[in-house]
């Protein structure tokens, strides 16, 4: 009997990763709103400087930048599973890859067994620890979180290339 793993479900992460990019923006939105009112006429344009605490404007600012780096990575997902898709790379590598980029659990062989890297735990880093220290590990979570999509890219570019 086939295993979950199995079927094609890594296309459900495409809204998931999208969701991981957005939900930072949307914890901004609720904390400036609950705070000093949210403008949403030009909400871009919001000046909150001097209008909330220091500790809430790092915060902010913080969800601003996760929010932010989901976005500048999503493309880079999306062409992952879509390309992978394309050169019939195995269901469960692509769907175990989906899951380690985006929930904490282990998967595949290698590095990848040990792994606890994601969007998820990557924007909780992000938004709620400070310090250089901590910083680092983000980058190291973030460089992680990358290898992902970039491994299936270059999977499937050698699966195309010897069905060639």
């Amino acid at each position: 009997m086939a295993s979950l793993l199995d079927k094609p479900l890594y296309f459900y992460s495409i809204p998931a990763v999208w969701f991981s990019a957005f939900y930072p923006g949307s914890l901004r939105f609720m904390k400036i709103n609950n705070s000093v009112g949210y403008n949403n006429v030009s909400p871009r344009a919001q000046n909150l400087q001097g209008r909330v605490t220091a500790s809430n404007s790092q915060t902010l600012a913080q969800m601003e930048g996760a929010h932010l780096n989901g976005n500048e990575n999503m493309p880079i997902w999306f062409a992952a599973i879509i390309v992978g898709s394309i050169a019939g790379l195995d269901n469960r590598y692509l769907n175990m890859m989906s899951l380690t980029y985006f929930l904490v659990l282990g998967a595949d062989e290698g590095l990848t067994r040990y792994s606890v890297a994601t969007r998820l735990v990557y924007n909780t880093i992000y938004i709620h620890f400070n310090g250089i220290g901590k910083g680092w590990v983000r980058t190291a979570v973030f460089f992680f979180g990358l290898s992902h999509p970039l491994r299936i890219l270059f999977k499937a570019a050698g699966s195309i290339a010897n069905k060639a």
